[in-house]
């Protein structure tokens, strides 16, 4: 058998699936679309949900695919043993309603032994315990023993997923022979050993579960088989694990290389190594899609990938930045099937570079976290780590627990791991909770998902703002009816509409339907699947009804703003591009007939010099009097042009680009302005940062802009007013009135000190020894944090060495200070620790460093009876 590599068995599946009559599809991206059961792709099926359902038409009843897939379920065990990974590639062919179990065993039996070559005899199929269908399927025509075709319950071999479609399955074993073994008597398929690897996995979806265990026989049977890629690679090509085929071993071997380790030769090195080559494979994938390292969602688990592997890169060893060097090895073994590594490979390293040098950091601050746990734990006497604690570190600084553990044993404390279990378990609950509640689908159900399929929109408003056309649907916000009457809220749906629906970041047209006997208000236009345009609104007058034929009308006012706003976000993308780089890339937007936003991928706030610069150039594109012109054309061809396209988005085999001149050159199915000039005129209102690694611009044009200056100009007459003075003379006026302010802040400043040390009287005769060191504690009245801080600095250094404690009485509340010199430190008192003591008397909380802490408190009543108390508190810290 020939040891094909991974890039060559994906497309001789592909291809051997074309030859069947599938349609081959591109993977889809890794972030669901309007599927909010998942947080993202898990399997081959999971883009495919709309046409196993019937929601949506399919491009054909036979598909292939090579879909990429993340799964973080068994996060904590990748890099422990070698079965482990996030990411994977599942080989699928599906069948809507076309071909069912004959084709699809026959099919997987003729690409694994005729195609690949596997050797027949060690093959071993296992069926649903009942379904003695696909059993005489392998049995009679394919012509394997009875003895060797395995039947296993449904937790094994029946494919189902709450509500929803679901069926028997079909899996097929390979036997990698003895050498892969556990040696125990009676080995064989199904056993928990690495000897027979599952290689395939014919799902035949006939049945329909309606939550309750009930099932109906579905109308149209699909196939869903799936093949991990991976997998397959490990057979034929007779390795240990997914770390050892060609792509793999090549980015492991990476590793080693850079770690300056041998793999194989030590077991926690090879963990950390395996965990490496995983997460950076994942972290390359899942930026690729336009996913961003953030603190919640998907953006979480990125962050979290990428932490571990920078974290298990110290532990090897690895100094400085080094994820990036990887991410090239992956691009480069990868971009055969997934060409969009290479052509975002740039970003991919920007992107990852970023977080692994803010981990870095983050790493280093962590450590001094946890210096300061152990502080406190020193202080109170405590040998334990709380849960709490540990898992903040873990949390927040990527600390897992095996490290704090480690740091902490060598200085002879431990950890409540019961504790820190519990916070974990909290997230968790918290992470399933964030994925909403839905259907099957991973949609709310509404009633658009009850229009028959076959009901689409033409969209003719490219060169159209009013068109004819005939009711197709009706409905209202419950369900769908054959008529509207004057005060109803519903939808309209027509054969062709001039109304662009809202995608791609352009809101959808608003306006007006009508007949002789009604009018209809449209409000917003929305894009539904299988190509509906949905006009939402309300009947202002009379009645329309299915089959009429109405005629529609665009607010013209509105659409051409809304062009002027779109094409300016084409200009302003290209402008960031030449002023911050090439790594700047669309993270979303939104165009509406007022104003336009802007989300891009930038890793620092833009000075003032760089938004200058950007605006200048697009109103500069602008007054060239580009002219806007539209082609539709193939996406490869397009590429080639040098075409943009959005991170993540699914794009049809023929799109529409957008040119701007030589400027700016977009794929976009928005409408837009014939001509930059125009756009008259553009502004940058707000520049500002959403997300890590994300920065949003807002911006105006045309008439927006004139109508912003006009605010700008009576916003600065009336300060003018304010001042007393001419708009001309503002800044000299306000520089004279900072520089009065100041004056007076240093006067108040002063006399408020005075009064403070007045107020306190004569204290040196209060100092009090505590174990040999100097206890100063003393209530004062009206006096702020800052006037207590100055009067804490001041008494410190009146009794040299020693602790201060204050307590100030100011309307109705307590404010409470801490400060203890390097001596009394280093004889065992700890500010933050004696604050908190203090403040609990006090009704109230607080902390701080070991030199200083501060708190406050609601019971004055109780502050004298606070002060009082420190010195004992203070005692119980000393040695």
């Amino acid at each position: 058998m020939k040891k094909y590599g991974v890039n060559e068995l994906r497309q001789m599946f592909l291809d051997f699936m074309e030859s069947k009559g599938h349609l081959v599809m591109k993977s889809f991206s890794l972030v669901p679309q309007g599927d909010k059961s998942l947080l993202l792709i898990n399997a081959g099926m999971a883009p495919l949900k709309p046409y196993f359902t019937g929601a949506e038409k399919p491009p054909r009843t036979r598909v292939t695919t090579c879909q990429k897939c993340i799964r973080t379920g068994d996060i904590e065990n990748v890099g422990k043993t070698a079965r482990h990974g996030t990411f994977f590639e599942m080989l699928g062919n599906f069948s809507f309603g076309d071909y069912f179990k004959t084709e699809a065993i026959h099919w997987s039996w003729e690409f694994l032994t005729e195609v690949v070559g596997l050797d027949a005899n060690r093959l071993y199929p296992s069926v649903y315990q009942d379904d003695d269908e696909a059993f005489d399927i392998w049995n009679k025509e394919i012509g394997i023993p009875a003895d060797r075709i395995f039947r296993f319950g449904k937790e094994d071999n029946f494919w189902e997923h709450g509500a929803g479609p679901c069926g028997p399955c079909s899996e097929i074993y390979y036997d990698r022979g003895e050498k892969y073994g556990c040696g125990k008597p009676g080995c064989t398929v199904g056993c928990d050993c690495d000897r027979y690897m599952e290689v395939w996995n014919n799902v035949f979806t006939q049945f329909e579960n309606d939550g309750n265990g009930n099932y109906t026989t579905l109308k149209q049977k699909n196939i869903d088989t799936g093949m991990g890629l991976e997998r397959l690679a490990v057979v034929v090509q007779d390795v240990d694990s997914i770390f050892d085929v060609d792509t793999i071993c090549a980015l492991r071997n990476l590793v080693c290389e850079i770690a300056g380790k041998e793999y194989g030769k030590n077991y926690q090195d090879d963990v950390s190594i395996r965990l490496i080559t995983d997460h950076i494979r994942s972290a390359t994938f899942m930026i690729s899609d336009g996913i961003m390292p953030t603190n919640e969602g998907r953006g979480y688990v990125l962050r979290r990938l990428i932490r571990r592997a920078a974290r298990h890169g110290r532990l090897l060893g690895i100094e400085g930045s080094f994820l990036a060097k990887l991410s090239a090895e992956v691009i480069d073994g990868s971009k055969a099937g997934y060409p969009e590594l290479e052509e975002k490979k740039e970003f991919i390293f920007k992107v990852l570079t970023n977080e692994e040098n803010q981990f870095n950091k983050t790493i280093d601050q962590g450590l001094r976290i946890l210096g300061d746990m152990e502080e406190e734990m020193k202080a109170a006497g405590e040998k334990t780590l709380s849960g709490e604690n540990a898992f903040k570190l873990y949390d927040t600084y990527g600390f897992p627990l095996d490290l704090t553990k480690e740091i902490l044993e060598e200085k002879g404390y431990g950890i409540d791991e019961e504790g820190f279990q519990k916070a974990m378990e909290e997230q968790r609950v918290k992470a399933r909770t964030a994925r909403e509640v839905t259907n099957y689908m991973g949609a709310d159900a509404t009633v658009y998902d009850e229009i028959d399929l076959n009901v689409t929109t033409k969209f003719e408003g490219y060169d159209h703002l009013t068109y004819d056309s005939e009711i197709t649907v009706l409905t209202t916000e419950k369900e769908i009816v054959t008529s509207l009457v004057e005060g109803q809220k519903g939808t309209v749906f027509v054969k062709e509409t001039p109304f662009y629906a809202t995608m791609g970041g352009q809101e959808g047209d608003c306006g007006v339907i009508e007949t002789a006997n009604g009018k209809f208000v449209v409000e917003d236009t929305i894009k539904l699947r299988g190509g509906k345009f949905g006009h939402v609104g309300r009947m202002e007058s009379g009645m329309l009804s299915t089959g009429e034929t109405v005629t529609l009308k665009v607010n013209e006012q509105a659409r051409r703003d809304t062009e002027k706003n779109h094409s300016a976000t084409h200009l302003l993308q290209k402008a960031l591009k030449t002023v911050l780089g090439s790594h700047v890339e669309q993270k979303g937007s939104l165009v509406t007939p007022d104003r336009l936003r802007f989300d891009f991928a930038h890793f620092q706030a833009m000075t003032p010099e760089e938004i200058a610069q950007t605006e200048t150039l697009v109103n500069k594109e602008i007054q060239a009097a580009l002219p806007v012109v539209t082609d539709v054309m193939d996406i490869e061809e397009a590429k080639k042009a040098g075409a943009m396209a959005l991170f993540g988005e699914k794009y049809d085999q023929k799109v529409r680009v957008v040119s701007m001149g030589d400027f700016s050159k977009e794929l976009c199915g928005g409408t837009h302005v014939k001509n930059t000039s125009s756009i008259m005129l553009f502004k940058i209102v707000s520049e500002a940062g959403i997300a890590a690694g994300v920065r949003r611009i807002e911006a105006l044009t045309g008439n927006g802009v004139v109508e912003y200056y006009k605010k700008q100009e009576t916003m600065l007459q009336e300060v003018a007013k304010a001042l007393k003075a001419q708009p001309a003379e503002i800044t000299e006026k306000i520089t004279h009135l900072q520089a009065e302010v100041k004056s007076l802040q240093s006067e108040n400043e002063s006399l408020k000190s005075k009064l403070a040390q007045g107020s306190l009287g004569d204290v040196m005769n209060q100092i009090v020894d505590v174990k040999g060191v100097k206890l100063l504690a003393a209530k004062v009245e009206g006096v702020d944090m800052n006037g207590l801080r100055d009067l804490g600095d001041q008494l410190k250094e009146k009794i040299g060495e020693g602790v201060v404690v204050l307590a100030a009485v100011n309307g109705g509340k307590v404010n409470l200070l801490a400060m203890a010199t390097d001596a009394a430190q280093k004889a065992g008192a700890h500010a933050g620790n004696l604050i908190k003591g203090v403040a609990a008397i006090v009704g109230g909380g607080g902390g701080g460093r070991p030199n200083m802490a501060q708190a406050g408190g609601k019971n004055p009543e109780k502050a004298d009876e606070a002060v009082k108390a420190a010195a004992g508190i203070l005692e119980q810290q000393l040695h």
